[in-house]
């Protein structure tokens, strides 16, 4: 492993720490108030069916392959992103996992899936070492190239390279969209969250599905 990468992770755990304390703060002591609630559902709820999701096959952080049907019975919670993200990923996994964690036993209903943007850099076991600091049901998906560019259009995902370090070709950023889609049992889609839902209000929206 790279003296950068060690870097990231050590900075990632510090990240995740604080982002994680902040949560509970804003989940414990601060109860969204009622219209806000309101205004992030609006914005998470789906008007009609838009065609998001469908077939997809990649592997996961052990290694074995899984598809769509791999999920199907489960609520997949699915996040797209990267293990380099420096802010929006390690947010948004955290609250995600803080989110889940408010369901109590509705939790073994929910599924969260993080897959890859970047499969040249994220593969299984870097995707391992990362989930690590977050929800334990977390599933991280990669894949060849072919593979993830199939799921970003299913998916409708945005995704390009953007800062690239020339003295090291392997340092870069990626500019990604930052929504989490919640697929239902039957794999159909359900509704999105935007970056930066509070995780109770996800937490809430969850229990309606539930």
């Amino acid at each position: 492993m790279s003296v950068w990468r060690i870097c990231f992770y050590l900075l990632l755990v510090i990240g995740v720490i604080a982002a994680g304390i902040a949560l509970r703060a804003v989940t414990s002591h601060q109860a969204p108030k009622k219209n806000n609630i309101a205004a992030v559902t609006q914005k998470s709820q789906s008007t009609g069916k838009p065609s998001i999701g469908g077939a997809y096959t990649l592997v996961n952080q052990n290694g074995h392959v899984v598809s769509d049907k791999s999920y199907r019975g489960k609520y997949v919670l699915i996040f797209f992103g990267y293990t380099f993200c420096p802010d929006v990923c390690p947010t948004t996994l955290t609250t995600l996992s803080t989110a889940i964690d408010l369901l109590g036993k509705d939790a073994e209903k929910i599924k969260p899936l993080f897959v890859t943007i970047d499969p040249l850099r994220d593969t299984p076991g870097y995707l391992k070492e990362y989930l690590a600091h977050f929800h334990k049901s977390f599933d991280g998906l990669t894949g060849n190239m072919q593979q993830i560019k199939h799921i970003k259009k299913v998916f409708r995902i945005y995704a390009t390279k953007a800062k690239v370090d020339k003295s090291d070709r392997e340092v870069y950023l990626m500019n990604h969209s930052s929504v989490s889609y919640l697929i239902g049992p039957d794999g159909q889609f359900l509704t999105f969250f935007s970056h930066g839902t509070e995780a109770k209000v996800i937490a809430n929206k969850l229990k309606e599905f539930l």
